[in-house]
């Protein structure tokens, strides 16, 4: 049986999370003038998404050991989608901070529980499907940005546009889960009596390796279009066209990369990507004009495509506990720091510029390429 047609449902899950996820992130900067935010406090309230996601991490792991990885997203993906939504009601800051900590809850046990999810269907089967489902991600995340570029070039408010899609993402999520097969659990050498997803001297070693990739993203998601907006003068269109250049060039290289990596292996696919992603990031930085910029933004997006999926896909194979609770605590640690990291950005951004803020993710991509080598030990883990 051709592959797609295997796993079609766990991709086109990847694929509908990313449509629920990323819509409010092309109206953040529509949200910011309407509540008349400065970038620092802009950087301050989106603290509220990654402080709502620590509340659940411990626990995570036993929420979709207990229930599956399905019933949670079944359950919790529609509250990413209605939150996004509330947001466009209360336009006061305090009120668009706590929408975004439970917007923060949802978005981070679905996005642990499909990727636990996409590991046990690559251990069932022995094919490599993660970098495909992140793949499929992007394209969902590339699509609902190229919507939020068009429908801001139309006028349609934050309001139309993010209610609108709440209906339309259920029914798509409804018949994708409603008659999906549970994969068997990965199996382990934990024991039973752990329930916690506390982070290991393994796990801090991937996070140091995919810290660098996730920032970045994460800021170019927030700050991209507000880079160009603040840097150019260029139409609104143009400005919203910064995310879909990150989005596309992580889209196209996610869905090819699995056999590079089967190639080439997973540290030197790592190393030279992450060097590519420095190079992109310097550009965007110095960049002299908006279209040259949305060229480095293309390349970011290259050399961080597959950074994150490969360390999600590794802390899954270590093989000493549950593959929750390994994603749970590298996932953990990540969103730790990111808890500080969109406060860090803005007060740069105020202080200093827009350009400057994407200067301080560079050092973080250096570690990156530094860490790849954390990798090996998973590949031969999974080997076993």
């Amino acid at each position: 049986m051709p592959f797609f047609a295997r796993h079609w449902r766990i991709i086109a899950l990847f694929f509908a999370h990313a449509l629920a996820a990323g819509a409010i992130h092309t109206r953040i900067p529509d949200l910011q003038l309407q509540m008349g935010l400065s970038e620092g406090q802009l950087g301050l309230v989106l603290m509220g998404q990654p402080l709502g996601g620590l509340s659940m991490f411990l626990f995570s792991s036993t929420i979709i050991e207990r229930f599956s990885p399905r019933r949670v997203v079944l359950v919790l993906l529609p509250l990413v989608m209605v939150t996004a939504a509330l947001a466009t009601v209360w336009l006061d800051p305090l009120a668009f901070f706590c929408i975004l900590a439970i917007n923060g809850i949802g978005f981070s046990l679905t996005n642990i529980a499909i990727n636990v999810e996409a590991d046990r269907i690559e251990a069932a089967g022995d094919v490599r499907v993660m970098n495909t489902c992140h793949g499929a991600w992007s394209v969902g995340f590339l699509l609902t940005s190229l919507i939020g570029a068009a429908v801001r070039g139309l006028g349609v408010s934050p309001a139309v546009h993010l209610w609108a899609l709440v209906p339309i993402l259920s029914i798509l999520l409804f018949a994708v889960l409603v008659r999906m097969p549970v994969a068997p659990s990965r199996p382990h050498a934990g024991t039973k009596g752990r329930k916690l997803a506390v982070p290991t001297l393994a796990t801090l070693g991937l996070v140091a390796f995919g810290l660098g990739a996730g920032l970045t993203e994460g800021a170019s998601r927030a700050w991209s279009i507000i880079y160009l907006r603040d840097s150019f003068e260029v139409p609104a269109f143009v400005e919203s066209l910064a995310l879909p250049a990150l989005l596309l060039a992580m889209a196209v290289g996610r869905l090819v990369a699995d056999r590079f990596i089967e190639r080439f292996g997973p540290v030197r696919v790592a190393r030279s990507l992450s060097g590519l992603a420095v190079v992109g990031m310097v550009m965007v930085v110095i960049a002299p004009d908006a279209y040259l910029a949305l060229l480095a933004f293309l390349l970011v997006g290259i050399g961080i495509c597959v950074l994150y999926p490969l360390m999600l896909s590794a802390a899954a194979r270590l093989g000493d506990r549950p593959a929750s609770q390994n994603v749970a605590a590298t996932t953990l640690v990540f969103q730790l720091v990111n808890l500080g990291a969109p406060g860090l950005i803005g007060a740069v951004a105020q202080g200093l510029g827009v350009r400057i803020a994407f200067a301080v993710l560079i050092p973080l991509l250096v570690l990156t390429f530094t860490m790849a080598g954390r990798l090996e030990p998973q590949q031969s883990t999974a080997a076993r």
